[in-house]
């Protein structure tokens, strides 16, 4: 069958993968699943709609069968990967414990799939429960690109709340070691889950301290870890990504963010990836879920080409 140019043509899938339900017998290497639950979300919701929008965003950056062309280097990226898209975990929209639990075995069920799992949120409470299924592994360091800490113990009453996924997490999942959370800035920083976070060995960088010296921010990351990476897009400037439920101003560039990622990926085993707090109905232009597919993308082609065993590939 030829293969569909068009953004606007063939499935409407993650990089117009194949879909394949967690219901079915199947692996691969890189395995996408939407979690469209926005909930624990305290100010502007739209998170819920995300999945859908860079299924359809994503289409723009759907790889050809020799994958994507490299200007830099003269070769091909990400040819031979295989990718599919897992569909989505149903959420049962006010009960968040249920809804947790989905996640958490869906988690589960795509980790022993694929090489790297790709969880598209959601609002940011959706982490939580994501790490839960990765309680078997003795160490894991996560590093976190957001404009806020997301570590309050309480937040509008509940303990549950897109503002605490990580204080949640290391209460729960015994080999999270560290969290190195990169991008901090606004007006509302909850002193508590700052000084906790400090206290149990946390690394917070503010965003300003990447945009005054990159390099030294690159060098706090983990090295020889497993990593999971979580991007919530408020981390990047307002200016690429209005489209989030509290934007602030003075974010990351895109070049920034990907330094950091790109950093993150080659000296560390990246054992999962999610992009949360996408909220496209706050963006009319589509920019937002435009840039969140390309970073998907190129957060992809970044994995494939590091210590995972593809590597760059000569032109055919």
């Amino acid at each position: 069958m030829r293969h569909l140019e068009l953004a606007f043509t063939g499935p409407t899938t993650f990089l117009k993968a194949p879909h394949r339900p967690l219901s079915e017998p199947w692996t691969a290497d890189v395995g996408f699943l939407g979690l469209p639950y926005d909930f624990a979300v305290g100010y502007r919701p739209g998170a819920r709609f995300a999945p859908g929008a860079l299924r359809e965003a994503s289409g723009r950056y759907a790889p050809g069968p020799e994958g994507y062309f490299d200007l830099e280097t003269e070769t091909y990226r990400l040819r031979g990967v295989r990718i599919v898209d897992a569909g989505d975990v149903d959420p049962v929209q006010l009960e968040y414990a249920e809804t947790f639990r989905r996640i958490t075995a869906a988690a589960r069920a795509l980790r022993k799939r694929v090489r790297l799992p790709v969880f598209v949120g959601g609002d940011h409470s959706i982490t939580y429960p994501i790490l839960r299924a990765y309680d078997d592994l003795a160490e894991l360091y996560v590093v976190q690109l957001d404009a806020h800490l997301d570590f309050s113990d309480l937040r509008n009453g509940t303990k549950y709340s897109n503002s605490s996924p990580f204080r949640r997490a290391v209460e729960e999942v015994p080999g999270l070691k560290h969290i190195t959370t990169i991008g901090l800035r606004g007006l509302r920083t909850n002193p508590e889950a700052y000084r906790a976070a400090k206290a149990r060995g946390h690394t917070p960088i503010t965003a300003s301290r990447v945009r005054e010296n990159l390099p030294w921010v690159l060098d706090q990351l983990p090295q020889g870890k497993k990593v999971y990476l979580s991007f919530d897009a408020d981390v990047l400037d307002p200016s690429i990504m209005p489209g989030t439920s509290s934007p602030e101003v003075e974010g990351l560039s895109y070049a920034e963010a990907m330094a950091v990622v790109r950093r993150a990926i080659q000296q560390n085993e990246l054992v999962g990836f999610d992009f949360v707090e996408l909220a496209p109905n706050l963006d009319s232009s589509g920019l937002s879920a435009l840039v969140g597919a390309r970073l998907l993308a190129e957060m992809l082609c970044e994995w494939a080409s590091g210590a995972n065993g593809f590597g760059p590939q000569p032109e055919p």
